[in-house]
């Protein structure tokens, strides 16, 4: 998508505007049956290695919800209990009923999509998955709206603790609308955390109108940079980069028409911070009480903690863990940090903020420069 001055569509705050003469809910609806319709990659992209309760989680939800399910692997972060999760464009409800049970019976679910035929899926199976998980109260609604329109849905202000998205905001062609209406339902300290692709620049007018690249989630790709601004510009702490895949299209004419343009698949996490729980850098110990994640929580790129271990952060991070629902997990001491200490990229002591340098990074051969934990994940120099 194009920048903050030069946005590349007219934006007008609804999925119904298409560049095409067909409907986005056509080829989700009718021309995709299954995600072995899909002519790329681009919505089937893997990301990193999922925790056990994760994995059981999913084998539980029933088998026409994940069939019918075209996203980008699984979004799912960490520390859920009791949490109020939106998922945007929640499909046949796949990622919401994976939600439901980690979130707990007294943590709530809403999934909102456009395609009524994915929203009837996804509401025919609510009995199903209440009484497979034990539940004796529904923690799952599912409403069809659109995600640069929440209040026309009835979403109140500050009335979710985290947003998720999976492969939708693509579609969208307002994406500073998504992402000012996310942030707006947002408690204070809340998140959203969201995989998408993206651009390594920004696309021609010829790949914005392909139907196909459209209906593939190419087409509608956010170039990388412009994410960032976005979000500063709707009141997001800076982006947090965590994770990063290679898109592949196996189609030689589709091929041609992106020319030298990359995309990847990549997940980012943004916090609505409050500018009370900025205090400068400081040094941070995890306590381990995430479940799944005691020994280590891998919260991005940049950032492994440990459990036990002092680890120096920037300011950003800092207020972050400081406002969050990570709070609890967390002793945070204010100052003492040493910049020159903090993490990021081992050799330069700057932070990894594009996807396509991360991923290069990911599967260089031998040592090479990565970000993650206190001295980088194994191959760091």
């Amino acid at each position: 998508m194009g920048g903050l001055s030069n946005p590349v569509f007219p934006c007008p705050c609804s999925l119904l505007w298409w560049p095409l003469s067909f409907p986005p809910q056509d080829y989700y609806g009718k021309e995709l049956q299954k995600s072995e319709d899909l002519k790329t990659n681009a919505c089937v992209t893997s990301a990193r290695p999922l925790p056990k309760a994760v994995r059981d989680a999913l084998k539980r939800v029933h088998e026409e919800v994940v069939a019918r399910y075209y996203g980008c692997g699984l979004v799912i972060p960490e520390c859920l209990e009791s949490c109020r999760i939106l998922d945007l464009g929640s499909g046949s409800g796949r990622d919401c009923y994976l939600l439901s049970q980690l979130v707990g019976e007294q943590g709530h679910v809403t999934g909102i999509d456009m395609t009524e035929g994915q929203v009837e899926v996804a509401k025919k199976h609510i009995a199903y998955h209440m009484d497979k998980f034990g539940y004796r109260k529904t923690n799952v609604e599912f409403l069809q709206g659109y995600m640069e329109k929440l209040g026309d849905a009835g979403l109140a202000d500050e009335s979710y603790d985290i947003v998720i998205s999976n492969c939708v905001i693509n579609l969208a062609p307002d994406k500073r609308a998504v992402l000012r209406e996310a942030y707006r339902v947002l408690k204070p300290g809340g998140e959203m955390y969201f995989s998408d692709v993206y651009a390594s620049q920004r696309l021609s007018e010829t790949i914005r109108k392909h139907r196909v690249l459209w209906g593939e989630c190419l087409a509608g790709a956010l170039y990388w940079r412009d994410l960032y601004s976005i979000a500063e510009e709707v009141g997001f702490s800076p982006p947090c980069l965590v994770t990063s895949s290679p898109i592949t299209i196996g189609d030689k004419e589709l091929e041609g028409i992106v020319g030298d343009c990359r995309f990847v698949s990549a997940t980012f996490r943004l916090f609505k911070v409050l500018g009370s729980s900025r205090a400068g850098p400081g040094q941070v110990i995890y306590n381990g009480r995430i479940v799944g994640h005691e020994q280590e929580l891998v919260f991005d790129a940049n950032f492994t903690f440990k459990e036990g271990e002092v680890v120096d952060v920037d300011a950003e991070m800092a207020a972050i863990l400081r406002s969050s629902r990570f709070s609890e997990k967390f002793l945070i001491r204010a100052g003492g940090a040493n910049p020159a200490a903090q993490q990021g990229c081992c050799s330069t002591g700057e932070k990894i903020c594009n996807p396509f340098q991360l991923l290069e990074w990911l599967v260089a051969p031998g040592p090479a420069c990565c970000p993650g934990g206190t001295g980088g994940p194994p191959g760091c120099c």
